[in-house]
């Protein structure tokens, strides 16, 4: 029978591999892990018995291969090598947890800049750091447990603050007490990745945790913990976030608060707002504006409108007229502000000043629904970006909206419409 040479051929590989894995060498150790890759799902359970390797070298080519086979069989013995107490392990198992719900996130995270040299792990962060899973997208809580605790306390501090990147991406609501516990770690890259994986995951309850970060010495640490406070809604930090603005010299900390006060409206901050709509600084006109729009106050229409006409910087006047919508300017007219926003849906240099804006603007029913003539007739990039706000501040008004968009012509349209769709349902009651 045909077949007869193929079956001795594959149970003399297997025995072999068996005896690879057996062998005292952990050189032959480490190959055999790292060619069981090959095998895929299969070879699982035998990669998993070699996280327990007393060898790092045999340990690291297991998960290397346990995170290229990839699979939801992969999570539970990538939750086991989180607690290995190698860090670049750590860090390999932290990347192949977000991988599975990120696809290609191995490519981009921590792991594609490693470098060891003997003992020593070396890593560069790379700065970007915008990336989250989709609202309809749940992982496990064992997984956000795992990484919780690595953020908490791994074996380095790359490690623990690759960890809290990953709590952030995942939206590990669950982990939010861990990433409180990391602020205090003293190393400011672990703050400042638990400061923006707490942004991502917007729970209220930790800003009260963040207030003393706001005069941290170190410049980026001290922006994210002024923009975190902002996002969070800490009305309490108001007086701290003031005492910045009056005692900073830097522009850019000086920016960050300014806006971090706008987000908390208040009308005890009007006469700040009145006093910087006209500052020499495009960011803090811009910043006053988004405050004086949250106010919400019909005496400071004209004050603003003058200054929408007049301004001739791209962000300061985004800003403005997001005010103007604000204060009751929601017409959809040629020239008119909320039109202004809409049509930079186009820009791929400001979509991402005017998005947000739009974001917290179609929480208000009216507004939300002067979107959606531009969800059926607008432009390509409009139709996507308007899905994606309306998977933010949509209800159930835009399911119809986003139903529409899911089945448009063009199939990039159609698949953001069917994301966003999702995500909406996702997150409705």
């Amino acid at each position: 029978m045909r077949w007869l040479p193929w079956l001795s051929c594959f149970v003399l590989s297997s025995f072999l591999f068996a005896q690879d894995l057996q062998d005292p060498d952990p050189k032959q150790r480490a190959r055999a892990a790292r060619d069981l890759a090959d095998r895929g799902v299969p070879a699982l359970p035998q990669l998993q018995g070699l996280l327990s390797d007393p060898e790092v070298d045999v340990r690291l080519e297991a998960v290397k291969s346990i995170v290229a086979i990839g699979t939801q069989h992969s999570l539970d013995p990538l939750i086991q090598a989180t607690r290995d107490n190698d860090p670049e392990i750590q860090i390999r198992a932290t990347d192949g947890l977000v991988n599975f719900y990120l696809p290609g996130y191995v490519k981009t995270g921590l792991t594609a800049s490693l470098r060891r040299a003997g003992t020593a792990v070396k890593s560069r962060f790379t700065d970007t750091n915008d990336q989250i899973i989709e609202a309809f997208i749940q992982p496990r809580a064992e997984i956000i447990e795992a990484l919780g605790k690595l953020a908490r306390g791994a074996s380095s501090m790359d490690a623990r603050a690759n960890a809290a990147r990953a709590v952030g991406i995942l939206r590990g609501r669950a982990a939010v007490p861990d990433l409180v516990a990391a602020l205090r770690s003293k190393d400011d890259r672990v703050i400042y990745e638990s400061l923006i994986a707490l942004q991502k995951i917007r729970d209220p309850e930790a800003a009260p945790q963040i207030t003393f970060l706001l005069k941290d010495f170190h410049e980026p640490v001290q922006l994210a913990a002024i923009e975190t406070t902002g996002l969070l809604q800490n009305k309490a930090a108001l007086g701290d976030l003031k005492e910045v603005l009056s005692r900073n010299r830097s522009k850019k900390v000086n920016r960050a608060a300014l806006t971090a006060i706008a987000m908390l409206p208040d009308e005890g901050s009007r006469p700040l707002y009145l006093k910087y709509l006209n500052d020499k600084d495009d960011g803090m006109r811009a910043a006053a504006a988004e405050g004086l729009g949250r106010l919400k106050n019909p005496a400071d229409v004209p004050v603003i409108e003058k200054a929408f006409n007049e301004e001739r910087k791209n962000n300061a006047r985004l800003s403005l007229a997001f005010a103007m919508v604000m204060l009751g300017k929601t017409e959809t007219t040629e020239f008119s502000p909320l039109q202004y926003l809409i049509n930079t849906l186009n820009s791929t240099s400001y979509r991402g000043v005017a998005r947000p804006f739009l974001v917290e603007l179609s929480r208000d029913t009216g507004i939300r629904q002067a979107l959606y003539p531009a969800a059926r007739t607008g432009t390509k990039d409009e139709k996507m970006e308007i899905a994606q706000i309306l998977a933010r501040s949509g209800q159930k008004d835009s399911l119809p909206v986003l139903e529409n968009l899911s089945r448009d012509s063009d199939p990039e349209v159609a698949q953001e419409g069917l994301r966003a769709l999702r995500s909406l349902k996702a997150r409705l009651p």
